[in-house]
């Protein structure tokens, strides 16, 4: 071997998998959606509402045909 343990890169270097540079971009995207749908929620109160009501809908519609679908199945 080279000396180095199994796993571990030489200081200041990334690993080859690149894992350290994903778990960043993975953060910043999170922030960059949590920001972006706190903004709208501010600046656009009635249309997010709104958007919620249709998801909300569209959840509940889903739900009642899995729902008709297993009582349809077993009943």
């Amino acid at each position: 071997m080279s000396g180095n343990a199994a796993g571990t890169t030489p200081a200041g270097r990334a690993p080859a998998n690149g894992r350290r540079g994903h778990v960043n971009v993975k953060k910043v995207v999170t922030l960059a959606v949590v920001a972006l749908l706190l903004f709208l929620l501010i600046t656009q109160p009635d249309q997010s509402a709104e958007a919620v009501r249709t998801a909300v809908g569209w959840l509940r519609q889903g739900a009642e045909s899995i729902i008709t679908f297993v009582r349809s199945l077993f009943g």
